[in-house]
Order: C-alpha cells, then sequence, then structure tokens
C-alpha cells in the first residue's frame, strides 16, 4: 500500500502526544499522556527524561492503531518540543545523568549574572538572544557543575547534550552506538550557544558558558531524512522533520513568507513572526531566532515574543490550588461570569518574558474584593493570557508593521471567550484554523516534504482552512481602561526578588 500518511511526535513541556496525518492534513489517529511536572525546589522545573520516551512510544502505538494503519502507510516521522529544555545523558548507556531541566526553570539565574558581567545584551548581536535562564546554555553549565565527573566526562566525548528532540531522536534511531545524534536549526538557536548568521555552534559562546564541543549534537536542517526508526511499529520508517514547538506552530499554520504570523496559546504563550531570510533586531524586546531551514535553502528568520505562563496557570489553579478538576470545570466556571470583576493576574511564577525580561518579577493577584469569587479568578487568569499577548503585538509592531490579524492555535484556542477578549484587546480580528492541532502539523509536514508526500509549500498553504473568527467588538474607552489597569498590575509585580 502507498506510505501517504506522516506521524509527528509533539513532545510538549505537559505531555507527549503522537498523531497522524494523511495528505489534507487532516489528523486521523491521536495517542497522548500527560508526563510529572518536578518541582524539588521554589524556581526548579524538571522532567525525567525516560518517562518522556516511554510515553512518546506509548504514544505513537496508540495513534497507529487509532488511525487503523500500519507502518508501510507512514512515510516519515516529524518530531516537535519543547525546545530549550535540556537533556544531558551517557552515550554508553542511554540514560540521563540527572532530570531535564525545563525552559521555565530558573535556578541558573547566578550563572546567567555570570556571564552577563552586567550586560544581559551582551550576545544578542550574534544569537538573537538576551541572557537569561531561559535557554540552554546555563542549563547544561549547571548539570556539568553539579553532576561529579560530567565535565571531563563530556569533554571526552561521552555524555551527550540535546533539547528534547536530540533526546528522542537519539533513541528512536537506535540509542547507545547507533544513533544519530543531532538537532535541527530551530531548536539550535535556542541555546545561547549557536550564530544565528552561520547556522553553527560558536567556539566564543561555548568558551563563555563552558561547554564541551565534543557533547554538542549536529545542527542540522528542519526537513531532511535524520535517519530511520531502529525499531518497534515503526522499524525503518524515516526521521525527516524535526522543528521547535513555536517554529512547528508557524509553519503549521503556513506562515511561510514575510510579515505572516501567528500565536501559540500552549504552556507558555508564543508570537512568531517570519521575517524573512535576515533576522530583524528587535529594540522593543522580542527575540530574533530561526523559523526554518528546508534542506539546502536558506534559513528563514523570525522575531519571537515569548510568555512563560499560559495554560500552565489553568493547570496551576487546578493542581495547586484545587479550584476546579478539569477542563470543562474551568470553561464552565469562566464562562459563569461577565468579566474579571477587576480583578488582574499577573502570573510571573518564574519572572517575566517578552517584552519585559524581569527574572525579579514572582505572580501576584490584584484587585480582590469581597465582591471576588474563584470564577472571577480564573477568569483573570484565563485573560492573563489575552494581556500577555497584547504585550508582546504591541511590542512585535515597534519592530515590523502592523498585524492585519493574528492566527491562533493551541490548546486555550478552543476557547471563544479567551478568543473573543482577544480580539476586543488587539482591535483586530483573531482567527483559529479548522485544524488547531497545528504543532504536530507543522512537524507532519517538514518530515512529509522531505520524502516527497507534499511536492511543496503551495500545496500546504491551499490545505489551510479557517475554522472560526472573532472580531473586536468592545469599546475602545472599556479596553484603554483594562489595559491600563493590566499595566498598573505588572508593576506591582515587579522587584520582588533582589
Amino acid at each position: 500500500m502507498t506510505a501517504d500518511h506522516v506521524l509527528a511526535i509533539d513532545q510538549g513541556t505537559t505531555s507527549s502526544r503522537a498523531i497522524v496525518f494523511d495528505r489534507t492534513g487532516a489528523p486521523v489517529g491521536t495517542g497522548q499522556l500527560e508526563h510529572r511536572q518536578l518541582f524539588p525546589e521554589p524556581g526548579w522545573v524538571e522532567h525525567d527524561p525516560m518517562e518522556i520516551l516511554q510515553n512518546a512510544r506509548e504514544c505513537v502505538a496508540t495513534a497507529l492503531a487509532r488511525a487503523g494503519i500500519g507502518a508501510t502507510r507512514i512515510a516519515a516521522v516529524g518530531i516537535t518540543d519543547q525546545r530549550e529544555t535540556t537533556v544531558v545523558w551517557d552515550l554508553a548507556t542511554g540514560r540521563p545523568i540527572a532530570n531535564a531541566i525545563v525552559w521555565q526553570d530558573t535556578r541558573t539565574q547566578d550563572l546567567v549574572d555570570e556571564v552577563a558581567a552586567g550586560d544581559p545584551e551582551r550576545f544578542r548581536a550574534r544569537t538573537g538572544l538576551p541572557l537569561a535562564s531561559y535557554f540552554s546554555a546555563s542549563k547544561i553549565r549547571w548539570i556539568l557543575d553539579s553532576v561529579p565527573g560530567a565535565q571531563g566526562r563530556a569533554e571526552r566525548g561521552e555524555l551527550a547534550f540535546g533539547t528534547i528532540d536530540s533526546w528522542l531522536l537519539w533513541h528512536l534511531t537506535g540509542g547507545p552506538g547507533r544513533g544519530v545524534h543531532a538537532t535541527d536549526v530551530t531548536n539550535a538557536s535556542r541555546t545561547l550557544l549557536m550564530d544565528l548568521a552561520t547556522l553553527d555552534w560558536d567556539e566564543e559562546l561555548l568558551a563563555a558558558w563552558g561547554v564541551p564541543r565534543a557533547m554538542l549534537p549536529g545542527i542540522r536542517s528542519s526537513s531532511e531524512v535524520y535517519g530511520a526508526v531502529a525499531d518497534g511499529p515503526l522499524a525503518g520508517v524515516p526521521v525527516a522533520g524535526i522543528l521547535g514547538d513555536q517554529q512547528a506552530a508557524t509553519f503549521g499554520q503556513a506562515a511561510f513568507e514575510a510579515g505572516e504570523s501567528k500565536m501559540t496559546y500552549g504552556t507558555g504563550g508564543f508570537l512568531i513572526i517570519n521575517t524573512g531570510e535576515q533576522p530583524l533586531p528587535s529594540p522593543a524586546g522580542l527575540i530574533s531566532t530561526v523559523a526554518y531551514r528546508l534542506g539546502d535553502e536558506p534559513a528563514r528568520y523570525a522575531l519571537e515574543g515569548s510568555v512563560a505562563v499560559a495554560g500552565s496557570l489553568l493547570q496551576w489553579l487546578r493542581d495547586n490550588l484545587g479550584l476546579f478538576g478539569s477542563t470543562a470545570e474551568a470553561d464552565a466556571l469562566v464562562a459563569s461570569v461577565e468579566d474579571s470583576g477587576d480583578v488582574y493576574f499577573v502570573p510571573a511564577f518564574s519572572g517575566l518574558f517578552a517584552p519585559y525580561w524581569r527574572p525579579d518579577a514572582r505572580g501576584t493577584i490584584v484587585g480582590l474584593t469581597r465582591f471576588s469569587t474563584k470564577a472571577h479568578i480564573a477568569r483573570a487568569a484565563v485573560e492573563a493570557t489575552a494581556f500577555q499577548t497584547l504585550d508582546v503585538i504591541e511590542a512585535a509592531e515597534r519592530d515590523a508593521s502592523p498585524l492585519r490579524e493574528l492566527r491562533v492555535d493551541g490548546g486555550m484556542s478552543h476557547s471563544d471567550p479567551m478568543l473573543q477578549f482577544q480580539a476586543d484587546l488587539l482591535g483586530i480580528p483573531v482567527v483559529r484554523p479548522a485544524v488547531v492541532e497545528t504543532t504536530a502539523l507543522g512537524a507532519a509536514y517538514a518530515a512529509g516534504l522531505a520524502v516527497g508526500v507534499w511536492d511543496g509549500l503551495d500545496e500546504l498553504r491551499a490545505n489551510w482552512r479557517e475554522g472560526a473568527r472573532f472580531l473586536p467588538r468592545m469599546p475602545v474607552e472599556e479596553r484603554d481602561r483594562r489595559v491600563a489597569r493590566w499595566h498598573r498590575a505588572v508593576e506591582r509585580s515587579l522587584g520582588w526578588l533582589d
């Protein structure tokens, strides 16, 4: 039978998913499992890489079973991942030497301050990134410092570093003695170790962080055959696409050209605006990153506004405070009130990312009165994502041209009230596609392009379909009042840490 489907592994911050897509870009089978969020100390966030690997394998089997097809129908596998999350593992055993340090983790701020030497912009011209604990370099440094003997072993080539895509690729393609140790340009651009111009690891950056080159993966394009799956139900199928999750969502939204954009509401919130074949500096506080690279073609770049806490705020309200027990309960709670009752929630659990870049900020709820209920707090949590999106879009529009509309995806994009509030704040249409699993879809597209399932970007663009459109309807005066209150709430979250 014809291999006319592509399977994507979407390894996110809170769960692993595998989705089988047909040639129209429609999902035909899905498997999903959550993994544990580990918080050993305040500000620390970890994952168990072995749990992630096992869950990914189980999700693949489930997705294939639900699609009702075998490996002979799968032309390629694509991988998309949570980007900056850092794994260091033993090449001989295939086991991590420590838990993965998640992108949200802030334990390495002192290391960042040491490298910055008073200038957080020190390497921005080369990497597109400010010096921040968000990115991978300081996490690698922390692991090498904290695990006895790790530095020497890394220098001898006994240890490997990877973001989650590299960890999965290496194991899928055979593991010890066989696995392909590689990453793509989008993930490499999130490490603070890659030069945006050369698309290679930079010796000065490696020296600044004390990271041995011997432990780093090879940097490849986002769409090419990296190797074949070694065993299991997909044995022999090529792994042919890798994209960081936000770049994958951009690709799945068919935002291939300069000026096209998307906003993903996932664990965090991420705006990406395609800037074409040249990286664009951002005086307004966004970061410059790689959007994608197809084979030997020139890389495409993007501006990104990163919001640390979006959907994970609702998870926190569920798991830590017990305000509701499920997503359905949360939606009903939010819909039970017309607004937040003048309550504002700034979820600076890991500091504030773009456009503020304030690691000293912490979570704040303001405006509470005797009138306030848990429904108002839940509504304020949802509205916080829309307010943070406004902040990064206003910064983006200072760097580039104004947006005519905003394409959205991710888990929170299922909420009509949230998207309506987002349109009201932005004053432009907010558009949800018919297929909102655009992160997995983008990885599938990259893999399928590499093996000929799709002929080119025009065919992918033709697959995109609008699902719903939300038009602004809030009076301008009311909008301005709420935005001013939000900015006052943000000010109160700053300076909590010395």
